[in-house]
């Protein structure tokens, strides 16, 4: 059996499935997204564990039997924590905008495009570093481990710091064609690449679940963790889409069209975003909307 949990804005999915992958059960748990000043968007860390702690418990009657866990979670958010790994601040979420200075500043630099593949949005993951070393100066002198949603969850279940490709190439730190942190683009941006975790690839495993998370919730102590994948590549990977031209649409709290593209050929002045996918030496192009259902929600309430 398997279990694959889906970290998303507005809550946690947790999916059980069996060997022949037909569905077992499943479990919800909301999250709250927190919006302390315009243009700013942050969720505690705190509450997905909180929330992964409710789905595990409700499935909790068949996770004996699971031999591998799955995560999936949205992208270009950044947990910090420090040396002792506590988290520092509330996670900035990817539709948190507040760093557009830092993002133009960076963008300006044509090595960004030029290695990263992509234009340098406020919503990535580097100028949201750059605002809190810029604005909260005690919080980045504290931060010893940089990591995105998903992977702050699999070091909760497994205490190993790791990130993967399809989310680390939406930091604007990352570059896809060598599959890796660019310590150009860290030095650039002032940002040290200390920080940031090693990188391993979706298919690999993090490490097996903690003791005392197998002890808690019953789960094998030799179940495994996946290196797992962005949400958008996750999805492309989940339907089957892995080889060149195929995509997919996915309408959620942002929207998004994708394609998979077995080539690293970024074409970054048309803002299309250029990410390695879940899928070994594999990439995707897409474009992407901040709102999309959130949208429709907002005038459902009128």
């Amino acid at each position: 059996m398997y279990l694959g949990l889906d970290l998303g804005t507005s809550g946690l999915k947790a999916l059980l499935l069996d060997e022949g992958h037909s569905v077992v059960a499943v479990a919800t748990a909301p999250l709250e997204t927190a919006r302390p000043a315009p243009g700013w968007s942050e969720q505690d860390p705190a509450d997905w564990i909180a929330a992964c702690n409710q789905v595990l418990k409700e499935l909790s009657a068949h996770l004996g039997a699971v031999r591998a866990i799955g995560i999936a979670g949205h992208m270009h958010g950044v947990v910090l924590l420090d040396a002792a790994g506590d988290v520092v601040r509330p996670c900035l979420l990817w539709n948190d905008t507040r760093a557009g200075l830092q993002a133009a500043a960076l963008d300006a630099n044509p090595q960004f495009r030029s290695i990263s593949g992509t234009i340098v949005f406020p919503g990535f993951s580097a100028p949201k570093m750059a605002w809190v070393r810029d604005h909260e100066p005690d919080h980045w002198a504290q931060t010893k481990h940089v990591l995105f949603a998903k992977d702050f969850l699999a070091y909760w279940l497994t205490g190993a710091l790791h990130g993967e490709p399809s989310d680390a190439a939406g930091s604007a730190l990352f570059d896809p064609a060598k599959g890796d942190w660019s310590p150009a683009l860290c030095a650039a941006a002032g940002l040290s690449a200390e920080r940031l975790p090693p990188i391993i690839n979706s298919d690999s495993a993090r490490g097996s679940v903690r003791e005392e998370i197998a002890a808690q919730f019953g789960l094998n102590p030799a179940c495994v963790v996946a290196g797992g994948a962005g949400d958008n590549a996750a999805a492309s990977l989940g339907i089957g889409a892995v080889n060149d031209g195929e995509g997919q649409v996915s309408l959620g709290t942002s929207g998004v069209l994708l394609v998979v593209n077995e080539r690293w050929t970024p074409d970054p002045d048309t803002a299309v975003h250029s990410f390695s996918h879940a899928a070994t030496n594999q990439f995707i192009q897409m474009g992407v909307t901040l709102t999309a259902t959130d949208s429709l929600s907002w005038l459902a309430g009128l």
